[in-house]
C-alpha cells in the first residue's frame, strides 16, 4: 500500500508537471487498454494524455486473463502496462500482446522499473517506457508509438502487395510463355505439312522435268533445284526452333542431338550424359529444359572460349535438373542482371514461373548453370 502511495503521489507530480496544450486541433480517439491495478493511476493516465492533446477511451485490466479476453474481444490501438502488478509483470503482458497476429503498439508506463529490465523489455518488442514521476512525453511517446506501429503495417501491406504483384506477374508470364510455345508448334506443324509438302512437290517436278528438258536448259534447272535445297534445309531449321521434332523422341535424346550438333558444328570436346530412373517429363519442363541448353551452348560458343563442355541430364523422383558447364572465361549469376542477359533472364524467370529455378555460378576454373524443374506441371495461383 504504500508502495502504491508513492507511485499515486509520482503519477500526480508527473501530471503537474506535463507541458500545457498549445494545439486545439481534434484527434481520432485513441482505443486504449490499460494494465493496471489502480483506478486512479488510470484516470489520471488519461488525464495527462488529454492535457497533452491526445484524446483517448480506454478499458483498465489487471489480469492475464482480462487481457488476454480483451484482446480477443475487439482491436486496439496501444496497450500501456504498468511494471508489476500482483502476480502478472510487464514481461508477461508484453509476450501475450506479440503473440497475436497483429500486435498493437506497446508502451510501459511505471514508478519501479529498473533501466536495464527496461531495455529489456524494449528488446522483446515494447516500444516505449516511462517513469510515472515523469510523464511530460507521454504524449509524444503515444504518438510515435502509433506512427511507429501504421509504419508497420503499412510495410506489411506493401509487402504483401508486392508479393502478390510478384506473382500475378510470373503467371502471366508463364501464361504467355505456354500460348508462345503453343503457337510456335502450330507453327511448325504448318510448316512441316504445308510447306514442307509443297516444296517436296516442287522436288518431284523438277527431277521429273530434268529427264525432259534441252541440255541447254538444264543449268537453270539445277539452280532451281539448288535454291530448292536450300528452301528445305531452312524451313526444316526454322521448324526445329519453332518446336523441336527431336523431343518426339524423349528428352534425353533431344539433349543429345543438341551436343552432337554443338560438336559438328564447333569441333569442340563436348561430352553429355543422363542419369536417374527415366521418367515422364511435360511437355512444358521438357520445352524449357531444351530451350535452356540450347542458350548455355549457344553462350558458350559466342563468348567463352571453351576448350570442353559437359551436359548433365538428370531425372529425380519430383524434379528434372539439368548442369552445363565448361571452361572458359567464366560468368556469374550477375551476368542474369546485364542489358544483354536478355536469353538468359528469360530463361531463369520461364523457369521460376514454373515452379524450379536456375542458377549460374563459377569455381574451379569451370563455370555451370543448373537448372531444375518439376516434372509434373506447377499449379498456378489465381
Amino acid at each position: 500500500m504504500a508502495r502504491k502511495a508513492a507511485h499515486k503521489a509520482a503519477f500526480s507530480r508527473g501530471l503537474r508537471g506535463a507541458p500545457p496544450v498549445t494545439s486545439t486541433v481534434p484527434e481520432e480517439k485513441v482505443r486504449l487498454l490499460v494494465i493496471e491495478d489502480s483506478p486512479l493511476d488510470y484516470e489520471l493516465l488519461l488525464a495527462t494524455l488529454a492535457m497533452q492533446g491526445v484524446g483517448a477511451t480506454g478499458v483498465r485490466v489487471e489480469t492475464g486473463g482480462e487481457l488476454s479476453a480483451a484482446l480477443a474481444r475487439e482491436r486496439w490501438d496501444l496497450v500501456i502496462s504498468d511494471h508489476e502488478l500482483p502476480g502478472f509483470s510487464s514481461g508477461e503482458a508484453l509476450a501475450i500482446v506479440r503473440a497475436l497476429p497483429a500486435p498493437p503498439p506497446f508502451i510501459i508506463v511505471s514508478g519501479v522499473i529498473g533501466e536495464e529490465t527496461a531495455v529489456d523489455a524494449m528488446r522483446a518488442g515494447a516500444d516505449d517506457y516511462l517513469i510515472k514521476g515523469r510523464l511530460a512525453r507521454l504524449g509524444t511517446a503515444v504518438r510515435n508509438a502509433l506512427a511507429a506501429a501504421q509504419a508497420r503495417r503499412d510495410k506489411a501491406e506493401a509487402e504483401r502487395l508486392l508479393q502478390l504483384s510478384q506473382q500475378q506477374l510470373a503467371n502471366l508470364s508463364q501464361r504467355l510463355q505456354s500460348m508462345l510455345d503453343e503457337e510456335r508448334a502450330a507453327i511448325a506443324r504448318e510448316i512441316h505439312d504445308d510447306i514442307g509438302g509443297t516444296l517436296t512437290a516442287v522436288r518431284f517436278d523438277i527431277e521429273g522435268l530434268r529427264r525432259h528438258l534441252a541440255p541447254g536448259a538444264l543449268p537453270r534447272l539445277e539452280r532451281a533445284h539448288s535454291a530448292l535445297t536450300e528452301a528445305s534445309t531452312a524451313a526444316q531449321r526454322i521448324q526445329q526452333n519453332l518446336r523441336p521434332p527431336s523431343l518426339d523422341a524423349g528428352l534425353a535424346a533431344a539433349l543429345e542431338w543438341q551436343v552432337r550438333q554443338y560438336r559438328e558444328r564447333h569441333g569442340a570436346d563436348v561430352r553429355f550424359e543422363a542419369s536417374g530412373a527415366k521418367r515422364e517429363v511435360h511437355e512444358a519442363a521438357a520445352l524449357a529444359v531444351y530451350r535452356t541448353c540450347q542458350e548455355a551452348l549457344t553462350n558458350i560458343a559466342k563468348h567463352a572460349a571453351a576448350r570442353s563442355v559437359e551436359v548433365h541430364l538428370h531425372h529425380g523422383a519430383a524434379v528434372v535438373s539439368l548442369e552445363v558447364s565448361d571452361d572458359g572465361r567464366g560468368l556469374d549469376a550477375s551476368a542474369l542482371l546485364k542489358p544483354g542477359s536478355l536469353g538468359l533472364r528469360g530463361l531463369a524467370e520461364r523457369a521460376r514461373a514454373a515452379g524450379g529455378g536456375m542458377e549460374i555460378g563459377s569455381g574451379g576454373g569451370r563455370t555451370t548453370l543448373m537448372l531444375w524443374l518439376p516434372r509434373a506441371p506447377a499449379e498456378v495461383a489465381a
